[in-house]
Order: structure tokens, then sequence, then C-alpha cells
């Protein structure tokens, strides 16, 4: 991958530190996401950012930039937004060699000490994006006819590219890492939406029928609610083929399912779809 256009997660609590990386990273063709703490980050991540790279301070105002590392190296690479593997430098104003031991014990890639220059930092980046690249990347998921690619972040089936939004996908990923396990609608919500309370599970039922849509195009049937637990994912999906005396019947099936799973959407005009 080249290191033009990557995109760059920014934690930082100075706002002159931010308005001077945003510009001069952006004029170096990076795209910059700058916040200032790590509840800011760890929402970011939240949210659906996929960043390249990450340049952490590591004194935040509600934490460490370490505790930030080492739940960016935790993470599992599939329902989590952050990806395991992602360059992490970290920034510190301390240059004494326990707290760059530290930094570098809790996941870090590189420790870069205060104050430093733009163009270090800019070399270092460079760097660290030119040895991301080389690296393995992430296989791609097959169930049937569905393909998944996590490290393109792509969906397809039978070949065609199907679009969706942020949140689908990330549903998406979570039945895909235990495809025949009913994952039930308190662990989606918690896994992909970041709640605590089963409360709000019109949400799920809403994502899931778009999903289900639409990665039903050619008649293959991926997701399966169970009813009063959650959802699952089919793990050999077959694609309806039915005789051509029976087309009407599909037909109307298809329309008749479809019909309801809008009603269920309709009920809920607060959630709407995520921008992919």
């Amino acid at each position: 991958m080249s290191h033009h256009h990557a995109t760059l997660l920014i934690v930082d609590p100075d706002d002159l530190t931010h308005d001077f990386l945003t510009d001069n990273l952006t004029a170096d063709g990076y795209r910059p996401l700058a916040v200032e703490s790590l509840e800011d980050a760890r929402l970011a991540l939240r949210e659906g950012l996929s960043p390249h790279l990450v340049v952490c301070d590591s004194t935040l105002p509600d934490g460490s930039g370490h505790a930030l590392v080492r739940e960016i190296r935790e993470a599992d690479g599939i329902i989590s937004q952050a990806d395991p593997t992602t360059p992490i430098i970290m920034l510190s104003a301390r240059g004494d060699e326990l707290d760059r031991v530290r930094s570098l014990e809790s996941g870090s890639d590189d420790v870069l000490v205060r104050p430093y220059s733009y163009p270090e930092l800019r070399l270092r980046i460079a760097g660290l994006l030119r040895r991301a690249a080389r690296r393995p990347t992430a296989g791609v998921v097959r169930i049937g006819a569905l393909l998944l690619d996590p490290s393109r972040r792509t969906v397809s089936v039978r070949d065609s590219p199907i679009t969706l939004t942020q949140k689908e996908y990330t549903l998406l990923l979570a039945l895909v890492r235990e495809p025949t396990r009913v994952m039930t609608k308190a662990e989606l919500l918690h896994t992909v939406w970041g709640y605590e309370t089963s409360s709000v599970t019109r949400t799920i039922d809403s994502h899931a029928c778009r999903l289900r849509r639409k990665l039903g195009i050619h008649g293959d049937e991926y997701i399966v609610n169970v009813w009063g637990v959650g959802y699952r994912l089919i793990d050999a999906p077959v694609a309806i083929a039915h005789p051509v005396d029976d087309r009407v019947r599909v037909e109307q099936s298809t329309e008749r399912r479809n019909h309801i799973e809008q009603s269920i959407e309709d009920r809920d005009p607060a959630d709407q779809p995520v921008a992919a």
C-alpha cells in the first residue's frame, strides 16, 4: 500500500499539535483524524475508523496512551474495529530509558521523544507504513458463495460486490466469526454498537433485515433469525433454485419476506443507516 491517502489517527491532548499535524500530514498526502483523549480514540475506533497508523501521546487527560496501545494489540481483528497489527508511534515527553521500554512493552512500534521535528515524524510514519505493506494480509473468508475480505473490507456474493454500511459490515463480521453459533442480541449490541443494555433490540432487527436483503440478491439465504434469541450465519447457504413452474411461488415468497422486513424498518424511524 502506498502511504498516500493512508488514514492516520492522532491522539494528542494539545490543540496546537492537532492543528499543526493535521495541516502538515494532509499536505503530505495523508488523511489524519486528530482526537484529544483516550475515550475519543476508543469512540473513533468503535464507530468504524480503521487507521493505517496511530500516533499517540503517552499522557492523555483521561488515561494513559499505553492503555490504548494494549487495547489495539488485544483486539481480535474481526469483530473489533481495531486491527491488532496497526503500526503505532508513541509520543513521550520523557526521554529516559524506562519510559521508552514501557512504551515498547505495551506494543508500540516506535517511540518519539518530545520535542521532535516534523520531518523526523513524517519519515518514521512512512517507514512503518512501508513495513506494514509487506506484512501478509488476512485471508479471505468464504461462506458458501459469500466472500469477505477483512484486509480490504469488501464483501461479494457470487462475484457481485455488496455495498454495506459500516454497522451492517460490522454485524456481518460478528456473525462470520462463528458461523453456526447463535449470537444473542445482547452480544451483538455490545459487540457492534458498544451498548451495555439489551433493551434496544429493534436496532439489531432493522440492520439484520437490510443485511439479509443485500446478501440475498441472488436468492441465497445467509442470516437466520432465531426468534427470541438472536441471529446466526448459515455456514453453507444454498441458492434458491426452483423449477420454472415454481417461479411465481418463489417470487411471491420473496416479496412477502421483503414486505415484512420493510415493515420492521418502518417501525424504527430513529434507526438510520450508518454511512459506509
